[in-house]
């Protein structure tokens, strides 16, 4: 086993002989099988043991059997103690999921600490076909079918080569001993659930079946590679990066094969669920303005296109004052300066513009800094002194719905004095008679 364990890590190009490797240990028959072959490889290791204080007294055995094997290797010993139950209470998780979070979390934290290159793992094949059974009954996409890869960041699986039979008979050879986890007895888990009752089943149809799946898992796992470079490819033509806006073009995409399923592809990493994809792709010919939600990001269904945004907290203070004293603003995206000019500047008006030139004498101490709303209007510079909803001029814009509520205006004494950035007001400019003027600069 042990040539069959060095082929596999070089096959995978898992890591180099030289590297350190953190083992994660829980005592039972594989884990310690993975000890033993990278002891006989000589490999440069320490040894992880989490105790999630779920089994009593059988739990603290296994800390206290792994602590003694990493005294006999000679290797250093990492142990930590969790509270498993009430965090899995607390987070709303199975206590599977929550033994999961804590023991990666804290490996993670282990490796980077004390400088190892890897995190090693002692799943095997039987360990794949359960994952891919588990992910079946859920409901899985594509990436879900590969089950449990040789190499996922920093965590390696060395042992993906064996079956459980293998590793079992191996062990018995070599005199091994480890801890049996009485759990491991129980159909409580799922994932025993279908080890004793259903992969029987499927080991009558086909004695190999573990192997047969496990072979097809790797080619899985070339396909979504495969799929993912295409999917980038596709992601790269329909979309537009905005400032912290992902345009979307649902009519580009439209002219691929599977527009549903690249779709879910490019939201997945944004928290998109499949059914939420589904949702937003019927949209996409409906009315401009339909939101949908995942826990990080919002996707807005634009006139042309779908606006992803990330969540973001509004601002606290919606209405900002600007006394005759005061000199500037602080917003959200940027400042607003205010800057007394002398008489009879020259000035050059231009309609769209991050400054604005005002006649100080038609401003209305406090000045107002807000966002626009419904209803508001203006008199937009160069259109004669004609009025104008801001919400129409924003249409005239092209602007995305998205953008249109970070949009600032303003007002002296309730009128709109400038669209932020955008156009200011003709009732406010300087003229002939102007003997003061003021300057506001958007930075």
């Amino acid at each position: 086993m042990l040539q069959a364990f060095l082929t596999f890590i070089n096959q995978n190009q898992l890591f180099q002989p030289n590297d350190r490797l953190l083992l994660t240990v829980s005592g039972g028959r594989d884990s310690v099988v993975l000890v033993y072959l990278c002891q006989q490889a000589d490999f440069d290791f320490g040894m992880a043991h989490c105790n999630f204080q779920l089994r009593g007294q059988e739990s603290e055995g296994d800390a206290d059997f792994v602590r003694q094997l990493a005294t006999r290797c000679g290797v250093p010993f990492y142990e930590e103690r969790f509270d498993t139950a009430h965090f899995a209470t607390q987070n709303g998780l199975s206590t599977q999921m929550a033994a999961r979070d804590l023991r990666y979390a804290w490996f993670e934290k282990i490796r980077a600490t004390h400088q190892y290159d890897w995190i090693l793992t002692a799943h095997h094949q039987n360990d794949v076909l359960e994952t891919i059974l588990l992910n079946l009954t859920r409901g899985s996409n594509w990436a879900g079918l590969q089950g449990i890869l040789p190499k996922n960041g920093r965590v390696l699986r060395p042992l993906l080569f064996a079956t459980q039979d293998d590793i079992a008979s191996f062990a018995t050879q070599a005199q091994l001993t480890w801890r049996e986890d009485s759990s491991n007895q129980t159909d409580y888990y799922h994932r025993n659930l279908l080890r004793h009752q259903v992969v029987p089943v499927l080991q009558q149809i086909n004695p190999k079946v573990v192997g047969a799946v496990a072979e097809t898992a790797a080619r899985m796992a070339a396909v979504v590679r495969i799929w993912q470079e295409n999917l980038a490819q596709t992601t790269q033509q329909i979309t537009t990066q905005e400032g912290n806006k992902l345009h979307i073009s649902y009519e580009l995409l439209g002219n691929f094969s599977e527009p549903v399923e690249r779709l879910a592809g490019l939201l997945r990493p944004f928290g998109f669920t499949f059914g939420q994809v589904q949702q937003i792709w019927a949209a996409r010919h409906g009315q401009a303005g339909k939101v949908f939600l995942s826990a990080s990001h919002v996707l807005l269904k634009d006139r042309s296109v779908f606006v992803l945004t990330e969540k973001s907290t509004p601002p606290a203070t919606e209405e900002m004052l600007l006394q005759s004293h005061e000199q500037s603003w602080t917003l959200p995206h940027c400042t607003i300066i205010r800057t007394d000019l002398p008489p009879n500047i020259s000035v050059v008006f231009e309609k769209n513009s991050d400054f604005l030139y005002v006649d100080a004498a038609l401003l209305r101490f406090p000045l107002v800094l807000c966002r626009w709303q419904m209803g508001d209007w203006f008199c937009p510079l160069g259109m004669g002194g004609k009025h104008k909803k801001v919400s129409d001029f924003l249409i005239d814009q092209k602007m995305p719905l998205t953008a249109k509520n970070e949009v600032w205006v303003l007002k002296s004494d309730g009128q709109v004095v400038w669209v932020v950035g955008f156009r200011a007001d003709e009732r406010f400019k300087i003229n002939d008679s102007t003997k003061n003027s003021v300057k506001f600069i958007k930075t």
